[in-house]
């Protein structure tokens, strides 16, 4: 089955694979082989998956700052709550202390994420009771609202690293794919191009980054190039160049350019005349000019874009301006996965066949 703009969602599956190594475990390796008819549905197959495999390992634990009105001194005692107490006749004492707990953001995100799915109105049945099943585990941790998670204050160490994955599918459930209707229910929606577009960068990266050794892979930012080399130009005005990806042959100076395009519309019209988005082309073009200070020739530039439905998109050979090369193709996601692959490989066999 696909999703909007035609992509297979089992090779929602594959893209994830690469940004997440784990999900290439064995405890996984099922979810590969299944169909599935709505995203939502292999992420919850998902959850399902790694939460059990992290319940037979145990659920992570960390010390939760506690109060309590205790009979005996535990921790440290709070004054002043202890002096109500006393006012009150109550013969407690008002501790505070640090508890070894499953109860902490970590788990709560995954229960509450796990709740929404099995009350959204579109999830498989099947599903739906795996989920259940795991709840029972999650007696302990409280279920959480989720307008004030703290995302970018998680931090993933040895003894919780299986929880970024599964933290991250319920980001992305929870931020993208569900949303509360008037009866308190869960009705699924659709991603966003922009969350697709973050997807679909951080797949290529990591595609080429673990199937192709002889690359050296990055996303650096660059310098505008300033021949006149002086602090008061207009340049410290000018908008930080952040690529999307680099490709390095490690025995040459050979550099490929990747800037990745996830559009619902990829050509536009001029004149009757179906042309790429200039600002894609000027985007690409100064990338490439600014990194090869020294118009050698050996960098390349290249637009990737996820293929849509259109009738017309940029397939051809490259072209060369001001001794570069720029090309411009399509990335077909709505077939199986190694077709997918054998294109990348294409594209790095292609533009390095002289290296």
């Amino acid at each position: 089955m696909t999703i909007d703009k035609g992509i297979h969602i089992k090779n929602i599956y594959y893209m994830l694979s690469y940004a997440f190594r784990i999900l290439k475990q064995e405890d996984y390796k099922k979810v590969a082989g299944e169909d599935f008819d709505k995203v939502h549905d292999l992420f919850a197959d998902i959850l399902a998956k790694g939460v059990s495999r992290q319940i037979r390992q145990g659920l992570y634990r960390e010390y939760v700052p506690m109060q309590e009105d205790l009979s005996v001194m535990r921790g440290k005692m709070n004054i002043n709550e202890t002096l109500r107490l006393q006012v009150q006749r109550e013969q407690k004492l008002a501790c505070e202390f640090d508890e070894f707990s499953e109860d902490n953001i970590y788990n709560q995100i995954l229960k509450v994420t796990i709740h929404r799915l099995i009350h959204a109105d579109d999830v498989d049945e099947k599903r739906k009771q795996a989920l259940r099943k795991l709840m029972l585990y999650f007696g302990n941790v409280r279920l959480i609202q989720t307008d004030h998670i703290p995302w970018n204050r998680l931090i993933y160490q040895r003894n919780n690293l299986n929880y970024e994955l599964l933290l991250n599918i319920c980001y992305l459930v929870l931020n993208y794919l569900l949303q509360t209707t008037d009866d308190g229910q869960y009705k699924v929606i659709e991603f966003s191009d922009e969350q697709m577009n973050m997807l679909f960068q951080c797949f290529v990266y990591n595609y080429y980054d673990q199937e192709h050794k002889e690359l050296k892979v990055s996303a650096p930012k660059m310098k505008w190039s300033d021949d006149n080399g002086s602090e008061d130009t207009i340049i410290k005005y000018l908008p930080q160049m952040e690529t999307d990806i680099v490709l390095k042959n490690k025995l040459n100076d050979k550099t490929l350019i990747i800037d990745t395009k996830y559009y619902g519309k990829i050509m536009s019209q001029k004149y009757d005349k179906p042309t790429l988005l200039s600002s894609h082309m000027y985007q690409i073009f100064a990338y490439v000019k600014n990194m090869d200070k020294g118009s050698t020739g050996n960098v390349s530039g290249l637009l990737l874009y996820a293929k849509t439905e259109e009738e017309v998109f940029p397939e051809g050979k490259p072209f060369v301006i001001g001794g570069n090369s720029i090309g411009a193709r399509t990335l077909d996601l709505n077939q199986e996965f190694d077709v997918i692959s054998k294109q990348l490989d294409m594209i790095a066999e292609e533009y390095f066949q002289k290296c």
